[in-house]
């Protein structure tokens, strides 16, 4: 029987040394960052647009006795004529409430000089643009599926004519949306939605290396929490992270599965949506990747130290993730007298896979104040075989992430068709060609 993917972690005492003095560990730990890991913030400059109107949104049926609440920003076309050609996009995975004057305009900068930004030729060509967003991005994705159910229903009564809707979202975004028309039809509730869209979504997960999270775990305990009481690995233990990648730990110490059954949260979502249907199965299904498609990843060298953070009281080293193989080192850490030093099994190099990419090691490098190489600082976080929803086992991974992506006609995705990027790019990025073949799509 093939050993499924795991990690191991060894704890040790170092030797001969004295417990750190009370001025050691807080000189130490004055060099760690306070803040929650691996969010990143969407830095594109606010152009002061406001939106026609502002939904306040609860969810139509509470999750797990969960409420979620939620807002959309709408945008008309042509304010005379109120809402006619929905399209709703719904932010994705991070922490706390969503930034919708900042998903405006990151989805709609420049990105070709004299073209007009993605959301701008929408309503140019007559498309209501709806942005949907939530109070807790990092909630169970059934919760805000609810709320996007309702936005869903609004938009329908509120529309002035009987042109079907377009929904979707970036990164988890594309999860939720597609759960919520996935349920409709559970339901046999007509969604009216002709396209789905998915934006660099991860239908089959998404990856933050292991060693990043457990230092998320190990260096929060001494580390304060940010001005409004969050702590660092809040982002990391948050059901929609469990529910979201596919290795997940529950701490520094944790020795097991980092695929199914770590975490019941991702074992029940992906059951709860195999009970839906997995896809919704009326609409159109559109996808894009900001991964390339040839099976060309980053040049990351596998196993490798990325970063190597030395203090006089603690260290932390971080590796690139080996490939597969048995008790692979993928790093370790220490504070004070304790020790740890981590390995998998069988677990793949997912680090430089093609796919949409985040900057996890520069994130936590810059959080230790750690050197780290400018090219070492980002590694694949939603692989292209993840964003265009190939058919294979979303706890299994039995897929080989460097393979050429096969074409939309070759029948192996759930999406009815997809595009790639020129280059693995980070995870959202405004790409025009893939805001082209959108555009091309949606509003011909």
């Amino acid at each position: 029987m093939a050993q499924e993917p795991r990690v191991d972690v060894a704890l040790t005492l170092l030797e001969g040394q004295a417990e750190p003095s009370r001025a050691e560990l807080a000189e130490a730990t004055a060099q760690l960052t306070p803040g929650i890991w691996f969010t990143t913030a969407l830095t594109a400059p606010a152009d002061g647009r406001q939106p026609d109107v502002v939904w306040d949104l609860t969810g139509a049926s509470p999750y797990e006795g969960q409420v979620a609440k939620g807002r959309a920003a709408v945008y008309y076309a042509n304010p005379k004529f109120g809402l006619s050609r929905p399209f709703i996009f719904s932010d994705g995975f991070s922490y706390g409430p969503s930034d919708l004057p900042g998903l405006f305009a990151h989805f709609n900068q420049e990105y070709e000089a004299g073209k007009p930004g993605f959301l701008d030729q929408l309503l140019r060509r007559g498309i209501d643009v709806i942005l949907l967003g939530f109070e807790e991005r990092h909630t169970h994705i059934q919760a805000n599926a609810e709320v996007a159910i309702s936005a869903i229903l609004r938009a329908i009564e509120e529309r002035k004519s009987d042109t079907p809707l377009t929904v979707g979202g970036v990164s988890m975004g594309g999860i939720v949306t597609r759960y919520a028309l996935a349920k409709l039809e559970s339901q046999q509730v007509d969604h009216q939605t002709a396209t789905y869209l998915s934006y660099d979504s991860p239908h089959n997960g998404a990856w933050i290396p292991l060693i990043l999270q457990q230092m998320a775990y190990f260096f929060e305990d001494f580390t304060p929490a940010g001005p409004d009481g969050a702590k660092q690995a809040d982002l990391i233990r948050s059901p929609a992270a469990q529910q979201l990648l596919w290795a997940w730990v529950e701490n520094s110490k944790y020795k097991g599965p980092v695929a199914a059954r770590s975490s019941e949260l991702r074992d029940d979502f992906l059951r709860d949506f195999q009970s839906i249907g997995n896809f919704p199965q009326r609409p159109l299904k559109l996808g894009v990747a900001n991964g390339r498609g040839d099976g060309v990843g980053l040049p990351l060298p596998t196993g490798e130290v990325a970063f190597d953070w030395q203090a006089l009281i603690a260290s932390a080293t971080a590796r690139f993730q080996p490939d597969k193989g048995e008790k692979q080192k993928i790093g370790g850490m220490h504070l004070g007298l304790e020790v740890r030093r981590s390995t998998t099994t069988e677990v793949p190099a997912l680090d430089n896979a093609p796919g949409g990419t985040m900057g996890t090691f520069g994130l936590v490098a810059d959080a230790l104040k750690a050197k780290i190489a400018d090219d070492y600082r980002s590694g694949a976080f939603v692989p292209a075989v993840s964003a265009v929803a190939l058919d294979y086992d979303p706890a299994k991974w039995d897929v080989d992430l460097k393979a050429p992506v096969p074409t939309p006609d070759s029948g192996k995705s759930h999406l009815d068709d997809y595009a790639l990027d020129t280059d693995n790019n980070e995870h959202g990025h405004i790409s025009g060609a893939l805001i082209d073949w959108i555009v091309e799509r949606i509003a011909p």
